[in-house]
């Protein structure tokens, strides 16, 4: 008979138990250590390098201050099955989504894998009056044909851009060059919904110095819900941080969008155009940031360029002259770190900037998107690309001086 000593053997359960979790610390603090994740504040983090830089999520601790759950905020869609409406080519951190490992050129597989796999249709919008069920006749609701679901409410001359066809004319990009399907997925019930590639060139900013590594990537975006267009976008993507720009580099085209129409699905063919400049687009786009990477600038510098895209007036109210101060600050310090890698240059003053734009202004998302998928829905859709132009027109000034 083998008699047990509960005491030691609660003791040994404990021990392993307390062990486990001091394990997990030391992980997730290797990670901050490596530069992986930051804390932004508030038990948040951001992903610092990977397919899903640029992402948060928050740590939930208990009352020893231990972790508890790690809480992703990415905001995605579920399909059917309950899985999560996100294809990609490599794994994001969170580890949700349908993964293919390099990638895959097949469309109709990335459609189903991310959820995209459905068309939409326009039904009459019906109102009740007087106990009788009527049609307006100048009002329809777009609806998925495989849920149901309601996505938007749009006028007679409506017409939806199905999801295969908007996006099967990078096929042939995907098609002619050495690329992949990038990423796919949906968003709002499939009132948004997003594919991208990227394409085979990289773009190198001042290779005989700081040699950064600028990835362009072609994205598109459909709208269902009868509040956005079909829009295409050219857009360098930079791995670092994940800041994507789209500047007006002269007379080169970026952007491109079509409203849904009975003529949008030959408009479509046009984005053919707008990914045929992309070539000299980045060419133009290398050497322009090349000669900021070369323009030494003094922080006097940087505070006039900030003044000019965020003028504060003399007679601002205290709340004006408070955020403007907070930016202020904010900006410096993203500056000095930018500068630690690059130098004291228009372009560190550009990718401090850019990166403030894209991961620390202030944004009000709607109840139904979460701030991280309501930021990067603002990126791709050029929410601060007026001022990003204005501010990359400025520091060029500078390079005459």
């Amino acid at each position: 008979m083998t008699i047990t000593d509960v005491n030691t053997a609660f003791a040994n359960e404990k021990t392993a138990q307390i062990e486990a979790v001091r394990d997990v610390e030391r992980k997730f603090q290797a990670r901050i250590d490596r530069g992986e994740i930051r804390m932004i504040g508030g038990n948040r983090y951001k992903v610092l390098t990977g397919y899903d830089r640029g992402e948060v999520f928050t740590v939930s601790r208990n009352t020893q201050g231990q972790i508890e759950q790690i809480i992703a905020n990415h905001g995605l869609d579920s399909r059917a099955d309950g899985t999560i409406a996100l294809y990609a080519s490599s794994p994001a951190w969170h580890g949700l989504g349908q993964i293919i490992p390099g990638g895959t050129t097949d469309i109709d597989e990335v459609l189903g894998l991310s959820g995209l796999d459905f068309d939409v249709d326009t039904v009459p919008a019906l109102y009740r009056w007087d106990g009788e069920l009527r049609e307006h006749t100048d009002q329809f609701h777009t609806v998925r044909t495989d849920t149901g679901a309601a996505l938007g409410a749009v006028g007679r001359k409506y017409q939806p851009i199905q999801n295969r066809q908007g996006f099967e004319f990078l096929q042939e990009l995907v098609g002619r060059y050495d690329v992949v399907w990038e990423s796919a997925g949906l968003l709002r019930g499939g009132k948004r919904v997003f594919i991208a590639i990227r394409l085979p060139q990289t773009v190198t900013v001042d290779a005989d110095g700081i040699n950064d590594i600028v990835v362009p990537y072609v994205a598109v975006m459909n709208d269902h819900s009868g509040n956005g267009q079909f829009q295409c976008v050219v857009t360098p993507w930079r791995p670092v941080c994940a800041n994507t720009e789209r500047f007006a580099v002269r007379d080169a085209v970026t952007r491109w969008a079509v409203r849904h129409t009975a003529g949008a699905t030959s408009e479509i063919k046009e984005a053919r155009r707008t990914l045929g400049l992309s070539v000299k687009y980045f060419e133009r786009f290398a050497d322009e940031e090349t000669a900021l990477a070369r323009t030494d600038i003094a922080v006097a510098d940087f505070h006039q360029v900030i003044g000019d895209l965020w003028p504060l007036d003399d007679d601002a109210s205290d709340t004006k002259k408070t955020n403007f101060a907070a930016r202020s600050g904010t900006l410096d310090e993203m500056f000095r770190a930018e500068s630690e890698r690059v130098g004291r240059t228009a372009y560190a003053a550009e990718r401090a900037i850019t990166g403030y734009l894209d991961h620390v202004a202030p944004r009000r998302p709607p109840k139904s998107m979460t701030e991280e998928v309501f930021r990067a829905t603002a990126v791709m859709e050029g929410a601060d690309d007026e001022i990003k132009t204005k501010a990359h027109k400025r520091l060029l000034t500078l390079r005459t001086r």
